[in-house]
């Protein structure tokens, strides 16, 4: 499969609507200068109980992405480079609820926008940005891991994503949740293979089982993948990013290696 053939069936957590190009989860057609396809939401998971992951929100109706601290939600990159970095009151962030209805639902406007620097949208490193809100939202935040330590083990992955690859939504209204197994650098390597694909290990974290069934798919771009520290505490590790598919058997899950650019994220974040 040729690379623009490639980009066109594996960007699988994100979603166009109208002018916004969906990132990861959904296929649509290609050009050498077309965006990645979108990226795909739970499949194979359960939904999350109220109050359960309170740091998850929803950037309208195309992302996913996670409270880094109150004014400041962490996302992919793939989410927002459309829009660049800079100035931006376009995009509205739901927090606080499973329920994206809900009229408990906390909103806040963005005011800025960083995407990473060094964001490759053809081989999808550095995929992280971040949203500068106009007003705190008070709920707790997620912290970032730092080193690799806590790479390994049962991840958990949250998002309002579509429940199915190719549906004609990405956006379920509720929130759901699935527990997926880490998969090795090796091992991922080995389901994407170069040059048909551009794994990078150092850059990227995957996580899935062989037999497939449970995945992040299109409109979970962007939110988080995390587990619990030696303290009890939720710690993101990953941020999801791309696939193929949404639970193909071989083929897991891929996202942003969190504790790579943590210290990038921290510092970004302190300037916004």
């Amino acid at each position: 499969m040729g690379r623009l053939l490639r980009i066109v069936s594996v960007f699988k957590r994100i979603v166009a609507a109208g002018a916004v190009v969906l990132a990861a989860l959904s296929l649509q057609p290609a050009s050498a200068s077309a965006a990645p396809p979108p990226a795909p939401p739970i499949v194979g998971g359960s939904p999350a109980t109220q109050g359960e992951f309170p740091f998850v929100v929803r950037l309208d109706g195309t992302c996913g992405g996670a409270l880094y601290s109150p004014t400041v939600v962490l996302t992919a990159g793939h989410c927002l480079y459309m829009y660049g970095s800079g100035d931006n009151t376009e995009i509205t962030v739901t927090a606080g609820v499973v329920d994206l209805e809900s009229p408990k639902a906390l909103k806040a406007r963005s005011t800025k926008i960083k995407v990473a620097p060094d964001f490759d949208r053809i081989n999808k490193e550095s995929d992280w940005a971040l949203v500068k809100l106009d007003r705190p939202i008070d709920l707790p935040t997620l912290k970032l891991a730092t080193d690799d330590t806590y790479n390994k083990g049962e991840f958990t992955v949250a998002g309002w994503g579509t429940t199915a690859a190719g549906g004609t939504t990405v956006s379920e209204r509720y929130l759901r949740e699935a527990t997926v197994p880490f998969v090795s650098d090796a091992d991922c390597a080995t389901s994407y293979p170069a040059p048909e694909w551009d794994f990078v290990a150092d850059a990227m974290l995957c996580g899935g089982y062989p037999e497939g069934g449970i995945d992040a798919c299109q409109g979970d771009s962007g939110g988080p993948l995390f587990r619990k520290d030696n303290t009890g505490s939720y710690l993101q590790v990953g941020i999801v990013s791309w696939g193929k598919g949404c639970g193909q058997p071989g083929y897991p899950g891929v996202y942003t290696e969190v504790s790579t650019y943590a210290s990038e994220i921290a510092a970004a974040a302190a300037k916004l």
